[in-house]
Formats: C-alpha cells, sequence, structure tokens
C-alpha cells in the first residue's frame, strides 16, 4: 500500500525568491525545471526515505494564498527554524504547538 499523498506544489509568486527563501531557511538544493510552461523548483527528493517531496511553482495556473494548503515540515530543530524565518523577513502565521 502507497501513502495517500505522493506529492506537494507550493504556488509562489517570485520562484527566485521562494527558492532564496527555503535555501536560506533548511538549506535545501532545489533542481530548477520547466513543466508545461510553468516554472517550478523542486525539493529535493530521497527515494530511500520516507516522505513525499513536492515543487516550487509559478504559473497561470497557480495563485499563491493564505486559504491554500498547508505543507508539514520535519526538523529536529523548530526553533532554530523559526528563528531564520523571521530574520529573512518570514512570518509565523500559527504559533509553535
Amino acid at each position: 500500500m502507497q501513502n495517500p499523498v505522493g506529492y506537494f506544489e507550493i504556488p509562489v509568486n517570485d520562484l527566485d525568491r521562494a527558492v532564496s527563501f527555503y535555501e536560506q531557511v533548511f538549506g535545501y538544493e532545489f533542481e530548477r525545471v520547466t513543466v508545461d510552461g510553468n516554472e517550478m523548483a523542486w525539493f529535493p527528493n530521497h527515494e530511500d526515505a520516507s516522505g513525499i517531496s513536492g515543487a516550487l511553482t509559478q504559473g497561470e495556473s497557480y495563485s499563491p494564498s493564505i486559504h491554500g494548503s498547508r505543507i508539514y515540515f520535519n526538523t529536529d530543530n523548530i526553533d532554530e527554524i523559526l528563528s531564520k524565518v523571521n530574520s529573512i523577513g518570514g512570518k509565523t502565521l500559527y504559533p509553535k504547538t
């Protein structure tokens, strides 16, 4: 049996800015591609690891919104990650729980 979710996409208005943000916060390296005329930056994907991967997406069919998907990232140190987010202009919209 497979996990019910296999992939996610996060719509963005400025792909370069979004890639820079996630690189600074988590240290990710993205692969940039164009799919069906949409610019994408794929999150790292390790075939042997559990969980799913996805992409930052910019294109006509994508509309960033605070009413959209909620994505949960794994981290060993949430306080360090939230500090990085806030130091580069991000906002914590839901308090740490």
